[in-house]
């Protein structure tokens, strides 16, 4: 296993699209046998979210320190006791697991760390009050590193004093699939924002502050738009009790 401080180039922002009513089971699954079981196969579980918007959606991202090691990892991991023993259980819960953007940190942010948290103890029903938000802002075909820096040089300042905290961004992995048994979504460029509200009441007044500033409706927001290749997708999240990202 990976030591707590070393640094992960290599991330999967996961979305998976569930039965009916079956978003809780996977929970449970998910963090009572998933989480310290891919932590020894040397995968990072960052963060594991209810997706506060779709009831039948389950969202999660976990890293790797390189592409090399994400194949060896999810080769020990899927090829492993505990994935064989419990996949029934959890793939049973998914209609499609597929909706997996393959990410590195953009070059202006280029050390995601995580809290110096531990992990809350399995069967925790400890909730975090806290509402994430996951921007994907879809760019032009090579255009995500400029997006990034157009980032950094107008929106992060805005987006800090209307309340946000940033906890990390991120840019397209183009590099090739290395463990094709789990499709990714090819092709995408793309820059991701997470950001971290410490209540809901915190992110109603950011939406607040963004509506009633001026530069953010009449220059940043037309100029987002321009340079992004479709809508952005925006993900309202809550951590479940077991997140590192909480």
């Amino acid at each position: 296993m990976r030591h707590a401080s070393s640094v992960d180039n290599v991330f999967e922002l996961r979305q998976y699209r569930l039965h009916p009513g079956a978003r809780e089971t996977l929970i449970t699954v998910f963090d009572r046998e998933f989480l310290e079981t891919q932590e020894e196969a040397d995968i990072r579980v960052v963060a594991q979210f209810r997706d506060l918007d779709d009831t039948d959606s389950f969202v999660w991202l976990r890293s790797f320190a390189d592409m090399e090691a994400r194949r060896e990892a999810l080769g020990r991991f899927y090829n492993g006791p505990t994935w064989a023993r419990h996949r029934d259980a959890a793939n049973g819960t998914m209609v499609n697991s597929d909706n997996v953007l393959l990410l590195r940190p953009a070059s202006f942010d280029p050390t995601f760390q995580l809290p110096a948290t531990e992990r809350p103890r399995s069967g925790s029903t400890l909730e975090s009050t806290a509402l994430f938000l996951c921007s994907i802002y879809y760019a032009a075909p090579g255009k995500e590193e400029a997006f990034s820096a157009f980032f950094e040089n107008e929106l992060r300042l805005p987006l800090l004093e209307s309340g946000a905290t940033i906890p990390a961004t991120f840019l397209s992995e183009h590099s090739a699939n290395t463990f094709p048994r789990l499709p990714i979504r090819e092709g995408e460029s793309v820059f991701v924002a997470l950001y971290r509200f410490a209540t809901p009441q915190a992110y109603a007044t950011h939406l607040g502050a963004l509506a009633a500033s001026r530069k953010w409706t009449e220059t940043i927001q037309p100029q987002i738009m321009q340079r992004t290749w479709r809508e952005t997708e925006v993900l309202r999240l809550s951590p479940t009790s077991r997140s590192l990202m909480r």
